[in-house]
């Protein structure tokens, strides 16, 4: 059994920056030599999601309007209250979207359909260095 890990970093410019990630995944699987196993992506922190989309402007924007829908930037945040930071929001949203995917590996090859890509969302406030965790399990 092999365990490879790795780590994408990344500028971001927060208020829900999207960033396909899909070529930099696709390399850590190849570097990591396994053949069939899984890959996990993960971002660490809680303002900051890891999730699959078509990565075109359209659904890219129809994305960020359902998460303004979800959980709107300019209202009342208990978190805003208590801390003054005013990234309420984007803790929400990471939430709802969640912190990682995990997607086969078969073949050497990362297993997605043809339009998905592999996006980090940073939802914060504010521009932020980003890492993105990826381990590989497999034979």
């Amino acid at each position: 059994m092999i365990s490879f890990n790795d780590t994408i970093e990344l500028a971001t410019e927060g208020f829900a920056d999207m960033r396909d990630i899909t070529p930099d995944v696709r390399d850590v699987v190849r570097r990591s030599a396994v053949h069939d196993g899984i890959v996990c992506v993960a971002v660490p922190g809680s303002t900051g999601g890891v999730t699959t989309i078509e990565y075109e402007e359209g659904v890219l924007q129809d994305l960020k309007e359902a998460l303004e829908r979800l959980a709107p930037m300019r209202q009342h945040y208990h978190h805003d209250a208590r801390w003054g930071d005013g990234n309420g929001f984007a803790h929400v949203r990471a939430a709802l979207l969640g912190a990682s995917e995990t997607f086969p590996v078969i073949d050497g090859q990362v297993t997605l359909g043809t339009w998905q890509q592999i996006v980090l969302v940073d939802f914060d406030n504010r521009p932020r260095n980003r890492r993105v965790l990826v381990q590989v399990v497999g034979e």
